[in-house]
């Protein structure tokens, strides 16, 4: 299923002003995590603003399949809003219910760490903590197409490292995520594809072949029904003793996790073990352990 598709658009400022972009062509489907690269002023922003919405193309088309959610290079930090009113009136105009919207605004502020800020004016917070509500004001939609715009500036370490599972968990729950980020190993490894703005042409960057087959972890939970929508779109098949056995990438293990152990209705996570192992074995360096909840 195509998320969005480009089809000869291009853009320029003015009736007289140059081609900032043209003839660019992109296709990207469900579970793509795309990344776009390009010299300062080369374009990318502004291709990002044309999938957006936020600027119209003055040739071609763009066409976007379901939701999209943007976060800007630049954030306004003088809204007249504290974190928790902005994120919930976002949430009311991604089309969320008020009280989805204030579940899904209090989850991110608390897995940004930020969550003791709820209530602090806008105007008061430092740009590191406005980048944050910024990008959950965008997660928060699980938007079908999700638009990264050097999302990763301003933010610290451990904020770095959840924006990278959060726009993993995005493309593996069907969703499509194109971003623009200045350090060429941003995610590396984990994009499906890439691209290069040069000269107002888009064309595509080949990717390193893997050296290595996938790893798989699995998960055994103890549940009657799996939530629905889980990161890393796990395989499961139910275990004669009633337990259910998933499996999903070793990169998308700590977001099924957390999903698992902190959803709404908590699951019970009997054991986590890597795909090679069998019961009564360990494979050298497997991890097992045991959480409940």
């Amino acid at each position: 299923m195509d998320r969005l598709r480009l089809a000869g658009a291009a853009k320029r400022y003015g009736r007289a002003g140059p081609w900032v972009l043209h003839g660019v062509d992109l296709t990207l489907g469900a579970g793509a995590l795309a990344r776009i690269e390009g010299a300062n002023g080369s374009g990318k922003s502004t291709l990002l603003k044309l999938v957006a919405g936020v600027e119209p193309p003055s040739r071609g088309r763009v066409e976007v399949g379901g939701r999209r959610a943007y976060v800007p290079e630049r954030f306004p930090p003088a809204l007249p809003f504290d974190p928790a009113t902005y994120l919930r009136r976002l949430g009311r105009i991604h089309g969320l219910s008020a009280a989805r919207a204030a579940e899904r605004a209090e989850f991110w502020l608390d897995r940004f760490g930020i969550a003791d800020r709820a209530g602090t004016p806008l105007s008061r917070l430092s740009k590191g903590t406005c980048q944050k509500v910024a990008i959950a004001q965008a997660l928060l939609a699980e938007a079908d197409v999700l638009l990264l715009d050097e999302a990763w500036t301003g933010l610290d370490q451990a904020a770095r490292g959840t924006l990278d599972e959060a726009a993993v968990e995005r493309a593996a729950a069907g969703g499509a995520v194109l971003f623009v980020d200045h350090d060429p190993a941003r995610l590396a490894g984990r994009v499906t594809e890439a691209h290069r703005v040069e000269q107002g042409v888009l064309t595509p960057v080949r990717l390193p072949a893997l050296q290595a087959p996938r790893q798989l972890v699995s998960i055994r939970v103890a549940v009657a029904e799996l939530p629905d929508r889980l990161p890393g779109a796990p395989s499961w098949e139910r275990e004669p003793d009633g337990t259910v056995l998933l499996r999903v990438g070793a990169g998308q293990s700590d977001a099924l996790l957390r999903r698992l152990l902190t959803g709404s209705a908590p699951v019970r996570v009997l054991d986590v073990r890597t795909a090679a192992e069998t019961p009564g074995t360990e494979a050298p360096g497997a991890e097992a352990r045991e959480e409940v909840r």
